[in-house]
């Protein structure tokens, strides 16, 4: 009889315990989901920002592209071709800033925790793509003030040189820093802090605490 008795007690405990730890789990979920949503902010508010910014720079290469096109000539070739890819890029990355925007505010916090580190991670990856693409415009910006009417004919061979390696030396970084672009390079402070200028930094915050959660529930 006590031996039954024991282990109705035990087994009043163990519910108790076990309803415990799943309410736990569940406050556990809701103040990380909290903090994640907090360290996001930030990155909404870089993102808005980003999106009037764009605006405004598109509008002002679309007008110089516009106008040098209809008041075209030779001398302008390399203007032309130099802000053309420019502008191209930074319309891939408005669209970007549009794409983080939205995902971001569609986060389901309500979902389970994989799902929502899946989002996180495709957000985290979309901005390492999207700061991967923006370094190719780099070399551009030391050829789109270039003439037919004296480049290369009428410089002399100092500046020639001076030229070609600067734009080789552009050329290079832009290539050596898209290939930096990996997940892989995460782990490297400066990485970290390259990417915090298009929001990297608020989203590895955010997943961070979820990862922290899973190592508690594992403990």
């Amino acid at each position: 009889m006590e031996n039954i008795e024991l282990i109705n007690i035990w087994k009043e405990q163990n519910s108790k315990i076990e309803k415990t730890l799943r309410i736990n789990q569940i406050l556990l979920k809701e103040t990380i989901n909290t903090k994640a949503q907090n360290s996001l902010k930030s990155l909404i508010r870089l993102k808005t920002s980003g999106i009037i910014a764009f605006v405004f720079y598109l509008f002002l290469l679309g007008y110089a592209l516009t106008y040098s096109i209809t008041n075209y000539s030779a001398s302008l070739n390399y203007f032309i071709g130099s802000v053309s890819i420019i502008a191209l890029i930074n319309v891939k990355g408005f669209a970007d800033y549009i794409k983080h925007l939205t995902w971001t505010n569609t986060i389901n916090y309500d979902g389970s925790v994989l799902e929502i580190q899946q989002q996180l991670s495709k957000l985290q990856l979309s901005i390492i793509n999207h700061s991967k693409i923006m370094c190719l415009q780099f070399p551009f910006f030391t050829t789109f003030y270039l003439s037919d009417n004296w480049f290369p004919n009428e410089v002399g061979t100092g500046y020639l040189i001076f030229q070609s390696i600067l734009t080789l030396s552009f050329l290079y970084l832009s290539y050596w820093l898209y290939k930096q672009h990996t997940i892989e390079n995460l782990n490297k402070a400066w990485f970290r802090n390259m990417l915090a200028g298009s929001g990297g930094k608020s989203v590895m915050k955010a997943i961070q605490f979820y990862n922290e959660m899973e190592e508690f529930k594992k403990e």
